[in-house]
């Protein structure tokens, strides 16, 4: 009696075995052919496959943390939640599976972690993320600023408008500046189009995301450099009415209206771009944002005040690109203030290292106007 008791207790659990077995494989057979998955299946794959883990043998656990870390990558690539990518390269990691856990820890914004090394464990249904991580290994480059390795990472998928959008970025450092706008023209109107896409592939879902705000205003830059400052103006509008408004998209607006003929437009413009710059900082120790009231000062022509916010912007926080921009603008209202002699060789010798932001050949004309017999 006891031995039939036995066996029909074990007989009972191979069946819910089996039954969760079939369940969890019938979850991720759904996700797994959707080439985007919906939040609802892939919740459900989840769920299926942590009950089988808690009845699995060792045999069949690898698998099933591939498929739960799977599933929970396609929940976290709906939901945006970092905990959820957190969660999902946990199971990626048990189950072996490094290069989907690093893509994971990317799309989460942990963008420090390292590559992922070989073996790897990669089966039919995470072939279509090696070009996401080709993606990520570029985006990676491009922040780092190595643009020759992060133009062969995107190469292999030109369709996703990075391989463009660093062509771009490299005819702006050699002053190709139409190119350059062409080129971010071109990366516009791919991500524009995917944007567009209702229902993309999970494997696109988990790409390098498209900072479109940002590229308008690389955009605008590029047309504003190239003499066509009311074409740029519209672009940065867009650039500002797309998210939450940049500094730095602004003192481009500015720029462009007073390339355009319009003082007091551009005037309005740098006031809101050392307010926003000052916004964006917790303890209002922005250098950009006493660059650009420097600059209003400048053009009000109020130039010791000016010359003191440039000073100022020296002296905090400031960025490795902006701070030539800053010294030669203090030089540039000491000059105008009527200071020359060494200030006004400050001022020519500081002009090779600014920015073609920086209003170059105004300052070359103060500089030649300042009278011999002022003051050093």
């Amino acid at each position: 009696m006891l031995a039939l008791v036995l066996s029909s207790g074990l007989f009972a659990a191979d069946e819910r075995h089996l039954a969760l077995l079939r369940d969890a494989q019938a979850a991720f057979d759904r996700v797994d052919r959707d080439t985007s998955p919906q939040l609802a299946d892939s919740s459900a794959c989840v769920q299926s496959q942590a009950a089988m883990l808690s009845v699995a043998v060792p045999a069949e656990q690898t698998e099933l943390h591939y498929r739960k870390g799977y599933c929970e990558l396609a929940v976290a690539a709906v939901t945006r939640d970092s905990s959820a990518f957190t969660e999902a390269a946990s199971e990626l990691d048990l189950a072996g599976s490094a290069m989907l856990s690093w893509i994971a820890h990317q799309a989460g914004q942990a963008a420090g972690q390292a590559a992922w090394s070989k073996p790897d464990v990669c089966p039919a249904s995470c072939q279509p993320f090696i070009a996401t991580a080709g993606l990520w290994l570029g985006w990676l480059a491009l922040r780092s600023g190595d643009l020759d390795s992060a133009a062969r990472h995107f190469s292999v998928r030109p369709e996703s408008g990075w391989a463009a959008f660093v062509a771009g970025i490299e005819a702006f450092q050699e002053a190709r500046y139409r190119e350059a706008a062409a080129r971010y023209g071109e990366t516009l109107d791919l991500w524009t189009r995917a944007q567009r896409v209702s229902n993309p592939p999970l494997a696109l879902r988990l790409a390098p995301p498209a900072d479109i705000p940002q590229l308008l205003t690389e955009l605008g830059g590029a047309q504003l450099l190239s003499g066509d400052p009311r074409t740029a103006m519209a672009t940065l509008d867009l650039a500002l009415n797309t998210a939450a408004p940049a500094a730095r998209a602004f003192f481009f607006r500015a720029r462009a209206k007073e390339l355009a003929g319009q003082p007091e437009p551009a005037l309005a413009d740098y006031n809101l771009a050392s307010r926003t710059a000052f916004a964006n900082t917790a303890d209002l120790a922005s250098g950009e944002a006493h660059l650009y009231r420097g600059i209003l000062f400048y053009r009000r022509k109020d130039y010791q005040r000016a010359e003191e916010e440039f000073a100022s912007a020296l002296n905090f926080e400031i960025s490795p690109a902006l701070r030539p921009d800053a010294s030669a603008w203090r030089h540039l209202s000491a000059v105008a203030s009527g200071f020359c002699g060494a200030s006004r060789q400050y001022l020519e010798q500081s002009l090779p290292a600014v920015s073609p932001y920086f209003p170059k050949d105004e300052a070359k004309a103060v500089a030649a106007a300042c009278p011999a017999g002022s003051p050093p």
